[in-house]
């Protein structure tokens, strides 16, 4: 019988038992697709941002293809965004016809700098969708002077920000389009799903038929279809996991804060035990009045160790700690460098991209095992530094 400690994933949602016998129901019910929970989903969620008009999809995928469709946005525009995001980012774009414009990040927050948008800013540039890193946001004052300027629209990528701030309004609960993920890894989930943050009634309706088939219904049997739609509704199963996690959410983020500092305080304290306080570690933003600290990441020294972040991982993977890579530079996937796109164009977040590290952040971890990464972390940190 083994004696290892148990593994610790990177991340794992959490469902208590109150969630699972609310999903029991929703299948007991006969209505498992969209129906009466989705739009109490929906509900509750345009309460908690404040009233504004809020349609769920089946991901968030979904969530910033539409977005872009009820933007206008399509064949001939650029859009502006991040190279250090989910691949999702930049291939909605393209799928709507449109050439993502990639702004290199800012070394510190990691999101887009937006003090370098404007030297990207050309007649055919419609839109700026910038990506909430781990759930940190951009300077959310200085996006939308720059979006007023110019005349942009902002498609926000929040899909890591459900429940971050900005000077103390909810992120969602102002701003242009604002799209969320509730995939299985977000501070709230739906298993699969997210949710779109519209500005008026007009672009909910909108939303609506792009979500299904174009489709419009008049009474009882009158039916209509003046858009091209998809199928991206979010069932009533999901939704009922989003009502419950929705509950819960206020003890997850005070539970991820808590988590957080101990790490900042561990990984702290152990490099300096270890002789390690020069080694140039980088740490996430300190920041915890706006982040939802969805993940927290880390940049590795790699010009200061002699291996590379996979045998990082490797090591960690081996005395039971999971860890992930969020993310490598977009402009390095062949997609992209076939039409043209070179990492060495944004060179901050090609360094970042392969540096950036996830340790294990998600509200069920124990206290002890913060203590037991942070330590394994630093002794693999301290074999490998060069001499």
């Amino acid at each position: 019988m083994s004696n290892a400690p148990a593994f610790i994933p990177f991340t794992r949602p959490s469902f208590n038992q109150e969630t699972i016998d609310a999903v029991a129901d929703a299948l007991r019910s006969g209505w498992v697709t969209s129906g009466p929970k989705s739009a109490e989903f929906e509900a509750t969620l345009s309460n908690y941002f404040g009233g504004r008009p809020v349609r769920c999809f089946a991901n968030g995928t979904a969530t910033m293809k539409i977005a872009l469709q009820v933007a206008g946005i399509g064949e001939g525009d650029e859009v502006i965004t991040t190279p250090i995001s989910w691949v999702a980012t930049s291939n909605v774009i393209l799928s709507v016809g449109a050439k993502p414009i990639f702004v290199d990040i800012d070394p510190v927050t990691r999101n887009i700098d937006l003090l370098k948008v404007t030297a990207a800013i050309t007649p055919q540039t419609r839109a700026i969708m910038p990506v909430y890193l781990a759930g940190l946001p951009v300077d959310m004052d200085q996006l939308y002077t720059l979006a007023n300027q110019f005349n942009l629209r902002v498609i926000e990528d929040a899909a890591q920000a459900f429940g971050s701030q900005w000077n103390g309004q909810k992120i969602g609960s102002f701003g242009d389009l604002v799209s969320f993920s509730f995939q299985a890894n977000k501070n709230l989930t739906t298993v699969e799903g997210g949710c779109l943050v519209l500005n008026n009634a007009d672009e909910a309706t909108l939303a609506e038929k792009f979500r299904l088939q174009g489709l419009t219904r008049q009474g009882m049997d009158g039916m209509d279809v003046d858009v091209l739609g998809g199928k991206d509704n979010l069932t009533d199963v999901n939704a009922v996991i989003g009502l419950h996690q929705l509950k819960q959410l206020p003890a997850y983020q005070t539970r991820r804060a808590a988590l957080a500092r101990q790490y900042f305080d561990a990984i702290r304290a152990g490099l300096q035990s270890a002789g390690l306080e020069n080694l140039p570690l980088e740490l996430p933003v300190e920041n915890f009045s706006e982040t939802n600290w969805h993940m927290f990441q880390v940049v590795l020294p790699l010009e200061q160790l002699d291996c590379d972040r996979t045998q990082v991982m490797s090591e960690l993977k081996e005395i039971g700690i999971g860890t992930g890579v969020h993310y490598p530079a977009i402009t390095g996937f062949t997609l992209y460098k076939n039409q043209g796109y070179k990492t060495s164009d944004t060179p901050i977040a090609e360094c970042v991209g392969r540096s950036i590290l996830t340790l294990p952040l998600f509200p069920a971890m124990a206290d002890e095992d913060i203590r037991r990464i942070s330590c394994g972390f630093i002794e693999i940190l301290k074999k490998h530094r060069k001499n």
